[in-house]
């Protein structure tokens, strides 16, 4: 059954006409909310004929098309709209905002939008990505810190500073906006936050603790400090000493508070206490964070339900797309050009190597467009492959049918000696991914299973004795598609260049 926000925009669409242009405006923005672009986009375009003028349809005409990455109309739609509308920061934002994702020039869009928004903190961010594109690290980091000088409780920019610090090398001073800023106003709880969480998120547990002790002595007692050291001891191996710490939290009814709970119970080896806190919190808000502990904590304690959550051969696909991609050589030469940074993002799985910025499947180079509509349609095949629906199950309960939506694509370049994926799940994404462009020669990665996805096994820093349940040896133009619930991570190789492309699909809206 549709949602009641598919079927009210849906009956919109049927009643708007195209001589009405306030009705087919407002359509078109309920038709995003309900994902019906492809159904929206018909009516739009008629009415755009015939009021010509109208800066507000070519807008949603654009946004209908950026939200389906067609990046080539949206362009056109958001330009035809600013050329009526020049004084509407939001849509010289959007006409910025699709350039950059598009991989086109954007700078000076940003900043004419800027002019128009001074205040608005999003258009900065976007501003800072367009510079670090197309001028480098130095030049993004120098408006960045112009902008934090000004507003310095402004703490997306501080966020933004330590992630781009990190990626070029700076690993002690990382967090120096921060830094600066706390010495004065220590007493700050939104800096304190923002300091911590960027060093938790980088498992950067050591730090963390430092940053809390340092908080408690400059801002009192905070539920902020009571969380995060509860949440460090346990992450740094401290054991059963930390329960009183997670018992005084019982009261926090937060999933991110308790699934680190839950990690800590499997960590310190109650898998059936895990699985019980796991499974108060199926059918609530953040459930997709508890499904991986949940399929741990299943096996570990031979819970039949183990098979149910993760055991159908369906689950997993592997499919050799190599005759529909573009040649994967110019494909590889094209991804190489977009890995601009020389170190691996601050909080992802890539260790020993780099990640590309941006929705890589939104840009027009050629070789991208090919890419994405060969990935779109195994995905596409894939899911019809899928067992019946099962309203419980967290890979089986989305409808199914519509257009595949990606949310979010990347490539990793991995350098050998040591570099792989850690172990990891996509809580974002509903079906997850790994497309082999390029691997090193067989005899320089080492001895098999070097190199090879690993499927079910869990994270290092938990220490649990639980081997994957399913080993998959890359190999060019080779695509896996896994639930993104679901453990993956790489076994180190020997030498060489690892280049792959990855992305989430978005759960299906249904038709």
């Amino acid at each position: 059954m549709e949602s009641a926000v598919r079927l009210g925009a849906r009956e919109a669409l049927r009643s708007a006409r195209p001589q009405d242009a306030n009705a087919v405006f407002n359509a078109a923005i309920d038709a995003l909310a309900g994902q019906l672009e492809d159904e929206a986009l018909p009516l739009v375009e008629a009415a755009t004929r015939i009021h010509p003028q109208d800066a507000r349809l070519w807008q949603v005409a654009g946004l209908l098309h950026r939200q389906i990455e067609d990046l080539g109309p949206a362009i056109a739609a958001f330009r035809r709209a600013a050329a009526l509308a020049p004084s509407d920061a939001r849509i010289a934002h959007s006409l910025a905002r699709v350039h950059l994702e598009a991989g086109l020039p954007s700078v000076a869009l940003f900043r004419a939008a800027w002019r128009l928004a001074p205040l608005d903190g999003d258009l900065i961010l976007g501003l800072v990505a367009a510079l670090d594109a197309e001028q480098g690290v130095e030049a993004a980091l120098a408006e960045l810190e112009r902008v934090i000088a000004e507003h310095p409780l402004w703490i997306p920019g501080h966020d933004l500073s330590a992630r781009l610090r990190w990626q070029r090398g700076e690993r002690e001073t990382f967090t120096g906006s921060l830094d600066r800023v706390l010495a004065e106003q220590p007493r700050n709880m939104d800096l304190w936050s923002a300091l911590i969480l960027v060093h938790v998120n980088g498992d950067l547990y050591d730090r963390a603790l430092d940053a809390v002790a340092r908080g408690r002595r400059a801002a009192g007692s905070a539920l902020l400090f009571d969380v995060n050291e509860a949440v460090c001891r346990s992450e740094l191996g401290e054991g059963p000493t930390v329960d009183p710490l997670f018992a005084r939290l019982a009261h926090v009814d937060d999933p991110i508070v308790r699934v680190r709970h839950v990690r800590h119970l499997l960590r310190t080896g109650r898998s059936g206490e895990a699985a019980a806190l796991a499974e108060t919190m199926r059918d609530r808000p953040g459930a997709d964070l508890f499904w991986p502990y949940l399929a741990t904590a299943w096996r570990m304690t031979d819970d039949p339900r183990s098979a149910w959550l993760e055991g159908d051969p369906r689950f997993v696909g592997v499919y050799d797309i190599a005759d529909r991609l573009p040649p994967l050589d110019i494909l590889a030469e094209r991804l190489r050009t977009l890995h601009r940074t020389t170190h691996q993002p601050l909080e992802q799985s890539v260790r020993d190597g780099t990640q590309t910025d941006g929705a890589l499947f939104a840009r027009l180079e050629p070789e991208i467009r090919q890419l994405r509509q060969a990935i779109a349609d195994t995905v596409a095949e894939h899911i019809a492959k899928l067992p019946p629906r099962d309203a419980a199950h967290p890979l089986l309960a989305p409808p199914r049918g519509g257009r595949v939506r990606f949310a979010g694509s990347w490539s990793v370049r991995l350098g050998g000696g040591g570099g792989h994926h850690a172990n990891h799940v996509h809580p974002m994404g509903w079906l997850s991914s790994a497309l082999y462009v390029a691997l090193p020669p067989a005899d320089a990665r080492g001895p098999e299973p070097a190199g090879w996805l690993t499927l079910g096994e869990p994270q290092a820093q938990l220490g649990l004795d639980l081997p994957p349940f399913r080993m998959i040896e890359p190999k060019p133009g080779r695509l896996v598609l896994f639930p993104s619930t679901m453990w993956h991570g790489t076994r180190p190789f020997g030498a060489g260049e690892r280049l792959t492309v990855a992305f989430d699909v978005a759960p299906p809206a249904g038709d």
